[in-house]
């Protein structure tokens, strides 16, 4: 576990690490593989499917509040459009292209015994390309959105960790609780709950912000993929 003092967290009481930069050797080939993993078979690290490190810079991290550093900031940023949004062709490219982050931070949990947890926040206005007959928010899209909304504080521990933490969805429970119609302004709130070898998971609450209520929640679980089988 990182210290307060590492570089990718950058708290209130450390604000010299809120500029940190990669070193030079941020594009070696160590840095291409899940950080801490290794081969069941062979004991040897072995390389991540996603390497948020590897992407090309996306949009502007520098109005993302939150303590973390605007490295990992912007990395996640980076994953998010890479991973969850694709391509103008791919599935909810629009969708994904209209969520703003507002705040990525990390924190030692005292419950957890100093362990770490990372929280996101994500905010979008719901346009009439995301409403079902009814004309209210499609609960397709709005699973979209959890997947890849609480995916992303297992992005930021994996980074403040050193290990990878993109990971494939194995499985995703959300409740719905109530409607959201056009132009609400949803706030998606994602906190992650526990990283493993090969395992993680984090949940995730979708608040209207104007009425406060709660639109879903949601518990999402993440696996490390084995490459030869994708």
């Amino acid at each position: 576990m990182p210290s307060r003092s590492s570089p990718l967290y950058a708290s209130a009481a450390s604000p010299a690490y809120e500029s940190y930069t990669p070193s030079s050797s941020s594009s070696s080939s160590s840095e291409k593989i899940i950080y801490g993993g290794t081969s069941s078979t062979y004991g040897q690290p072995h390389r991540a499917w996603v390497d948020p490190k590897s992407l090309a810079n996306y949009g502007d991290a520098s109005q993302i509040q939150g303590n973390v550093s605007h490295y990992v900031k912007q990395l996640i940023l980076n994953t998010f459009i890479a991973y969850g949004a694709g391509d103008e062709h791919c599935f909810g490219h629009s969708v994904a292209k209209a969520v703003k982050f507002v705040d990525i931070s990390a924190h030692e949990s005292h419950e957890k015994h100093g362990r770490m947890e990372s929280t996101t926040i994500a905010e979008i206005v719901i346009s009439k390309s995301m409403l079902n007959g009814a004309g209210m928010l499609h609960g397709g899209c709005l699973a979209f959105l959890i997947d890849n909304c609480c995916s992303t504080p297992l992005v930021a521990l994996g980074l403040i960790q050193n290990i990878n933490g993109v990971g494939v969805t194995q499985s995703m429970n959300i409740m719905f609780h109530s409607p959201a119609p056009l132009g609400s302004s949803l706030r998606i709130i994602s906190t992650s709950i526990a990283m493993g070898g090969r395992i993680m998971s984090a949940r995730c609450e979708v608040i209207n912000k104007k009425t406060g209520s709660v639109v879903a929640s949601a518990y999402l679980n993440k696996m490390q993929p084995t490459i030869s089988k994708l």
